[in-house]
Formats: structure tokens, C-alpha cells, sequence
């Protein structure tokens, strides 16, 4: 069974417009939460209600050990990933902590396997040139 994990974008998009609960619900699949989707998805929940929500969907992953904690080691090729990207001139520069996000979560699943699925093809495009993992962009 394909293993999956879900960038923070997709999940704003179905808690906010109910748009890609196919992708989120789909049974073909096994669903990793990466830590860093995590401390996303709580930086955006304003009230007590929103971290509740969170809570409700979120858990799960952690009770039944599919929570992607970044390594020691994932931090410093990111470190050096950010650098290489960098110093690319044909690449615009995003936001480092963005970009620093996105690497986390793709050297997560690359670590198990799993494809990323996300909306962002800009950053994650750029970071499976430097790093090849699993990518899925979707419209």
C-alpha cells in the first residue's frame, strides 16, 4: 500500500472549502502527518475551537504511530539543501522558514518512502531537483 503525506495546503483547503476530502479520505493509501504539517496547521487555528477541530483530526496520526518527527540529521541537509538552492541564480528566493518547512517534510517522507502530496509545485519541484523523493502536485 502506497504511503502518503499531505502538505499543511491541502488540509487548509478542505478544513476551509471542504475541497480534497478524495485525497485526505482515500483508502488506497496509508497517511503520514509530518510534524511540520502539524506545527503549521496549529500556527493557523485562532480560537479554541480551531485547535479542538485540529485536535480531533490530527491525533489519530500520532496514536497509531504515523507521525514524521524530522531527525537531527534531516536538519542539517536541510541546512545544506537551503544552501544549494541558493546559490542556484535561475531559482527566485522564497521565504527561507517556508522553504526550510517544505524541506522537512519532504526528507521525512523520502525517510519512509512516501510520496508528498501537495498544491505547491514551486518549492517542492525545486527541492526534488537538489533531492529526489516522491511528488504528487495537486491542480
Amino acid at each position: 500500500m502506497r504511503r502518503v503525506v499531505i502538505d499543511t495546503n491541502l488540509y487548509i483547503d478542505w478544513l476551509n472549502q471542504g475541497r480534497h476530502a478524495d485525497l485526505l479520505f482515500q483508502r488506497e493509501s496509508v497517511k503520514h502527518l509530518s510534524a511540520v504539517v502539524m506545527m503549521e496547521l496549529y500556527a493557523g487555528a485562532r480560537s479554541r475551537q480551531d485547535r479542538r477541530l485540529l485536535d480531533s483530526i490530527l491525533s489519530p496520526f500520532a496514536k497509531s504511530d504515523r507521525l514524521l518527527v524530522p531527525t537531527a540529521p534531516m536538519y542539517k541537509e536541510t541546512g545544506t539543501i537551503l544552501s544549494e538552492l541558493h546559490s542556484r541564480p535561475a531559482l527566485s528566493r522564497p521565504r527561507q522558514a517556508s522553504l526550510s518547512h517544505d524541506i522537512l517534510i519532504a526528507l521525512s517522507a523520502r525517510a519512509i518512502g512516501a510520496t508528498v502530496m501537495t498544491q505547491n509545485a514551486r518549492d517542492f519541484s525545486a527541492i526534488q531537483r537538489v533531492r529526489p523523493f516522491r511528488l504528487q502536485i495537486v491542480a
